[in-house]
Order: C-alpha cells, then structure tokens, then sequence
C-alpha cells in the first residue's frame, strides 16, 4: 500500500484549505461562487434540482480507467465532508504535486458536493419534503434520490465515497477518546457476508486507516455494520458499487469540525490516491482491527460527589434569526461512571 506522507499531506491542506468556508452549516449560497473558479479544471455540469428547485451540481475531472463516486450533505446538516471536497478541488486547481497527478492519470472523478441544498438551507437531515435521502435508495422518492441513481448508473463507478457527519456521542472502542474519523464498509444483506466486493471496500478502509493511525493515532473507529435494506451505502454495495463511507467525527475543542475537515480531507485524498496506485483490492483483514464505535460520549457532565445523580447534556443545533445556535439539553440524569463527558463539570458538594 502506497501510504501518502504525513508531511505532504499537512503541507497541502494548509496551502489549498479553502478560506471561504467555515463552520457546521454551510449552504448552497456559500458554495455557489466557488464553481466558478474551478471551470478551468473541472467539467461542472448541473445535475438538477433540489425538491424546493435549488441547483445540484457534479464536478468531473481526470482521465483514468477507474472510476470514482463522491457526494456529500446527503443529509443538510452534515457538511465537513463539503468543506474537505472543495479544499480537494482546490489541490487538483492550483497544485501539480506527483500524487495529484497520478490521480487524474490513473482515475476519473465525480463529485456532488452537495446532494440535498434544501436541508443545508434551514440545517436538516432530511430534505425539502421531510424524507431522508439515506433511507430512499430504494423507493426513490425524492429528486435528489433519482438524480443520485442517475448519475450512479450512467457513471458506473467501481468505487463510491459516501460521506457523512456523525454524532459526539461516538467513542473509539477501547479508548476514551472520541472517534473522529469513522469508516465502514457496508453489507450487502443481513447476514453481512464478506463479498468479494465489500472485501475491496475494506482494502481502500485499511489504507485511510494506517494513514489517520500516523497522524491522530486511536481516534479512529469502525461503524457498525448491521444492514440496512432501504440505506444507500447498502444498496450500492448490494448493486455492485464497492461504497466506502465516511463519518466525520468530533475532535476534542472542535466543534466546529474544523480539525475534522482537514483529516476527512486527508482521508478521501489517501483513498483515492491508493485506488489509483494499486494493483488489486484482495488485502483486507486488518480492516476488522479497527476497534468499534462505542457510543460512551456526553457533551457534558455534570458530576456530584453525593447524594445527587450525574445529569447529561447533548447540544441541540438549530437555525434561529437565520443564525446556528447550539443549545444543551438535559437528555439522561443518572450515575454515569461508564460515560465520558467532552466537558465536565464535578462539584464536590451537594447543590440543590
């Protein structure tokens, strides 16, 4: 496995991160303009339009044998993956290093940095019309499900990057640190079955995995693997289209995923990078060595030395007076010594 430096890659990402974007909630406004600079590069097409009739958009580029899927913000609120893609798009513009090369050389690339804008507009999960587009992978019934399947089948692609945000409340199994980076490798059916193509799957894991493991060692996880059967990832894989994803995660004193987005950048450009430089998908096992999710993660805890319950609190993300407010919640009250807060509070005497 061909592993990229851990030098190079904190070298590019501090060269090409794109300025213009920060912070969790990003919509198609922040993005619109930035196309625009790209066109030199990239083959931007319009792919169609959001259920409220926002523009999605696919960026192409590259002239290899293998082909690659990415989207992003399949889900509104989730949107480091989108600000990692066009700090991406940024390299393959502005830079010309040996391994972006090889890349465009061995690959061609397409990405839809933003599936569903409707609920990146007012920061949902789900889209426009209420339905989350990562349970629509089989009755379709959203646009941007349609248009997801459309570009997948015209593509054909042998690889897929399905990139996600997840909760605080993950932990690496084994560890107390939170699991900033998650990987999985989807079934096919319920049985999870390790296909020949879920194999490969796992092939490209292992290599982000051993790349991540030299730079923020034990914060990587692996995401459950029960299936799904109306989930994307998992009806990709079962339709043949190897489908890595990715959960970006929290790091701690990152809640804004700004430490986050520059290592699901690194992962997606080592995934792709070992796609392009590899001669065959069959290594695979170290995959399982990946500890597990653990979700063992509160925001914060309060913690009282006697005669009161530890209290729990998650933050709440909403868009109020067209601002992001994050807003904690009491969710559990309760003796808590298995669970670990991001911050915590421990008064030593009893307060009522």
């Amino acid at each position: 496995m061909h592993i990229l430096s851990t030098t190079f890659l904190k070298n590019i990402f501090e060269e090409q991160k794109e300025s213009s974007l920060f912070g969790k909630w990003i919509t198609f406004k922040n993005i619109e303009n930035l196309f625009q600079k790209h066109q030199a590069v990239f083959e931007i097409k319009q792919l169609g339009f959001s259920e409220q009739e926002r523009p999605i958009y696919t960026l192409k580029i590259g002239s290899g044998k293998k082909r690659i899927l990415l989207w992003s913000q399949m889900h509104g609120n989730e949107s480091t993956a989108t600000r990692a893609l066009f700090d991406l798009f940024n390299c393959f513009s502005n830079t010309t290093s040996v391994e972006l090369e090889t890349i465009l050389k061995e690959c061609t690339l397409v990405f839809i940095p933003m599936l569903n804008p409707d609920g990146a507009q007012v920061y949902t999960r789900v889209n426009g019309n209420n339905i989350d587009l990562n349970r629509d992978a089989v009755d379709r019934v959203a646009k941007e499900s349609k248009l997801l399947r459309g570009i997948l089948e015209e593509f054909n692609p042998q690889f897929c990057f399905n990139l996600h945000d997840q909760r605080t409340i993950f932990g690496v199994e084994g560890t107390k640190n939170p699991a900033t980076i998650s990987f999985l490798a989807p079934s096919e059916e319920e049985t999870r079955a390790i296909t020949e193509g879920r194999k490969q799957t796992m092939n490209v894991i292992v290599a982000m995995n051993k790349m991540l493991q030299n730079i923020i060692p034990h914060f990587v996880g692996r995401y459950t693997d029960e299936f799904y059967p109306t989930a994307t990832g998992d009806n990709f894989q079962k339709l043949g289209y190897n489908t890595i994803l990715i959960e970006s995660g929290h790091y701690p004193e990152d809640y804004q995923r700004e430490k986050s987005r520059e290592f699901t950048f690194y992962s997606i450009i080592q995934g792709i990078y070992h796609i392009a430089t590899a001669d065959s998908f069959i290594d695979y096992e170290d995959y399982f060595n990946i500890p597990n999710n653990d979700k063992i993660f509160y925001d914060v805890i309060h913690r009282f030395s006697k005669g009161k319950k530890d209290e729990a609190y998650q933050y709440k993300d909403e868009v109020i007076e067209n601002k992001l407010v994050s807003k904690l919640e009491k969710i559990a009250e309760n003796t808590l010594q298995n669970e670990i807060g991001h911050n915590e509070i421990v008064f030593e005497a009893n307060i009522y």
